[in-house]
Formats: structure tokens, C-alpha cells, sequence
């Protein structure tokens, strides 16, 4: 069982979208629903009840059924010593377990490798890539090391560079987009800049090559909100091509976003060196470009 108590600002907002934040889709909030396993205040409501502010949400657990084997999250490593791992991730693997991915996790996959931290979901977890977002992301092996990994991030001494393909041009060549963030006021499953709990955003972007209709950008974090780089690139008029949260999916025949997290810098936390490590495109976003510049692909064929 799962208390929610709905904020004030979530007044008038319809019960199945407040709770697809809790449990993870709307559509699974309207079959929890319907199965009556939502209790309002300590009463069932339909889907469309309109929240009024201040009520408790009883969430009951759904009834288990055959649990499917899921494989192991597949990644590269990219460096590894015995304080940290940088960890090439592919598109598709969740990083730590959450509502919806409880298993077959990239932390899963680095059980007895990767340590530190109070939750015991997310051992060594410094910062985090979304599912569908691919390229570089450190972990700790040991409480020391993700503090000091952490205190440099707070810092803002990681360096974290993205490719992001995203549709039409922006004004300028590069820019910085110094917008606030946080859960949408309409869309609880989005962040936004239209929202009741801002929290500071910066991202930095630059123009690394044109198309007839998109453009190609290199993007830098300053800070780190969820889903920081679609929300920003949206809230400009550019979202980023194939997201189908925040933009068109399709795209260029993209089955993602194209979002990659081609570099990372930082000083090691034990010795000082200065770290820098690249990941190459993948194939799936190689091809999405010849497709965006109007080359023949596969894909086209």
C-alpha cells in the first residue's frame, strides 16, 4: 500500500493524471482505478474526479502475476579502477530500479562492482541518463568516492556533453538557456518551465552541424534536472528529435530520442588526474543523421 497526499497546487487536477507520476503512466493509473485499488480519502473515485487539495491517496499493490525473466542490462565500460566505473550505456537500460523497472537494471548488472549512498536501489549512483538517452555516466564503488563524486557535481566541475539532433534552428548558433524547472502544471509525466515548483535549470547548447530541417547541437549541463536537455530544447521551440514525450517520435526513423551523452570530464577523486572520456555515436543515431542531411539509408529503402 502507497500514501500519496495530493499538494494544494494539484487542485482541480483530474485524479488518473496526478497519480501517473506515482505509478508511472497514466494508463496504469486508470487500471489501478478501475480495478478499485485507489481509495480517495478512504473512498473509491472515478478516473476524472477533480482533486481538491489536501486528500490522502491510498495506492493498493495490483495482484501479482507470472513474473517474466528479464535479462540482464547490457552496457560497456568505458574506464574502471577501484574507486569508480565509467559506463557506456545503451538506449533501453533503466539505471536503477523504479516504479514500473524493478529489475534488469544497469546497477543490477554492476551488483558487487558499484557502492555508497542510504538507498539501496541506487548504490554508487552519482548522476543518471534517461532510459532512452545513450552514452557516458560515472559510478562510485564506495561511500568516499561517491561524496567526493557528488561534491564535484554540486560544483558544477563535471563536465557533461551531449549530441542532440532537434528540429528546425535555432536563432542563434549557441546559446544558454537559464530557465527554471519542474513538474508540469497540465502534464504530471513532464518538467517543465510552466510549473508550481520551479527549481534552477541551465543548459548550454551549440551548433555543431546543419540539416534542411534540423540541426545537430552540442549541449553542456551546468545543473542536472530530470529530463533537463528535452525540456529546455522544447521550451525553446527545438525539441529534440524522435522524443515522443516532448517532440514527434519517429522522426529520421528514430525509435528515441536522439540524445547522447558523447562526453564526460572530471578530476579523479582519489589522485586529482584529470579524466576525459568519449562515446561514440551509435548506429541507431548515425543513422537518423543521414537520414536528417538526405542520404539513402536502410531505413529509407
Amino acid at each position: 500500500m502507497t500514501d500519496v497526499r495530493v499538494p494544494d497546487e494539484a487542485a482541480g487536477e483530474r485524479l488518473d493524471v496526478f497519480l501517473a507520476e506515482t505509478v508511472g503512466s497514466r494508463a496504469k493509473a486508470q487500471k489501478l482505478i478501475e480495478a478499485g485499488l485507489v481509495l480517495v480519502d478512504g473512498k473509491p473515485r472515478q478516473k476524472r474526479y477533480a482533486l481538491l487539495g489536501g486528500e490522502t491517496i491510498e495506492v493498493a499493490a495490483a495482484p501479482e502475476g507470472p513474473r517474466e525473466e528479464v535479462p540482464p542490462a547490457e552496457f560497456e565500460i568505458a574506464y574502471e579502477d577501484d574507486r569508480l566505473i565509467v559506463v557506456n550505456k545503451p538506449a533501453g537500460v533503466v539505471v536503477h530500479p523504479g516504479v514500473g523497472n524493478r529489475e534488469g537494471t544497469l546497477v543490477q548488472a554492476l551488483a558487487g562492482r558499484v557502492a555508497g549512498g542510504t538507498d539501496p536501489d541506487r548504490p554508487g549512483v552519482v548522476h543518471r541518463l534517461d532510459r532512452d538517452t545513450s552514452g557516458l555516466l560515472v559510478l562510485a564503488r564506495d561511500e568516499e568516492t561517491l561524496f567526493a563524486l557528488q561534491e564535484a557535481l554540486r560544483r558544477r566541475e563535471v563536465t557533461r556533453e551531449y549530441l542532440a539532433l532537434v528540429e528546425g534552428r535555432p536563432p542563434a548558433r549557441r546559446g544558454t538557456i537559464d530557465a527554471p524547472l519542474g513538474r508540469d502544471r497540465r502534464v504530471r509525466t513532464r518538467m517543465s518551465t510552466d510549473t508550481d515548483d520551479p527549481h534552477e535549470a541551465i543548459t548550454h547548447f551549440e551548433t555543431e552541424r546543419t540539416f534542411p530541417n534540423d540541426t545537430l547541437l552540442t549541449v553542456t549541463l551546468e545543473t542536472g534536472r530530470t529530463h533537463q536537455i528535452r525540456a529546455h530544447l522544447l521550451a525553446i521551440g527545438h525539441p529534440v528529435a524522435g522524443d515522443p514525450e516532448y517532440g514527434h517520435a519517429g522522426r529520421h526513423g528514430l525509435s528515441r530520442q536522439f540524445l547522447h551523452a558523447q562526453r564526460l570530464a572530471f578530476n579523479h577523486p582519489e589522485t586529482g588526474a584529470p579524466m576525459e572520456l568519449r562515446a561514440p555515436l551509435p548506429e541507431d543515431l548515425v543513422r537518423a543523421l543521414r537520414e536528417a542531411s538526405g542520404e539513402r539509408t536502410d531505413h529509407a529503402v
